[in-house]
């Protein structure tokens, strides 16, 4: 009997040491890549312009948007477990066509400088971004 449970407490022991280990804490928060887009940047003339990314993976969602230092997130009225939905701010125009398809349309930038737009993705644990670059008037 006490051989038995003696075994039971080295077994048990073996297995939480193995399960705490520093490899899988590391890990934790870092999935591999499921959204797979077709491109992270893209680069955009001073015109309006407009661009199609695609994705291999089809279960993600947008989390935020940002023109220069203005930030959106928080999109209410959207049901972001949808395969298409459209955000529209001041100069911009994101859209989930389908669940492997994002349109992204940019106005003209009429300012002296270039105007950067990140579009923020998260798949689960895991999160991605899209950084488009549009040049100055």
């Amino acid at each position: 009997m006490k051989i038995n449970i003696l075994c039971i407490s080295i077994i048990t022991i073996i297995l939480v040491s193995f399960s705490c280990s520093s490899d899988k804490i590391s890990q934790i928060g870092k999935w591999d890549d499921i959204i797979k887009l077709s491109t992270k940047d893209a680069k955009f003339q001073a015109n309006a312009d407009s661009t199609i990314i695609t994705t291999k993976g089809d279960w993600w969602w947008i989390t935020d948007i940002s023109v220069d230092n203005e930030y959106f997130y928080n999109f209410e009225d959207i049901n972001f477990e949808s395969n298409n939905y459209s955000i529209k701010q001041n100069c911009f125009v994101v859209e989930r066509r389908d669940k492997n398809t994002l349109f992204i349309k940019i106005d003209s930038n009429t300012l002296p400088s270039q105007r950067i737009i990140t579009i923020g993705l998260e798949a689960g644990d895991y999160f991605d971004r899209i950084v488009i670059t549009q040049a100055a008037q």
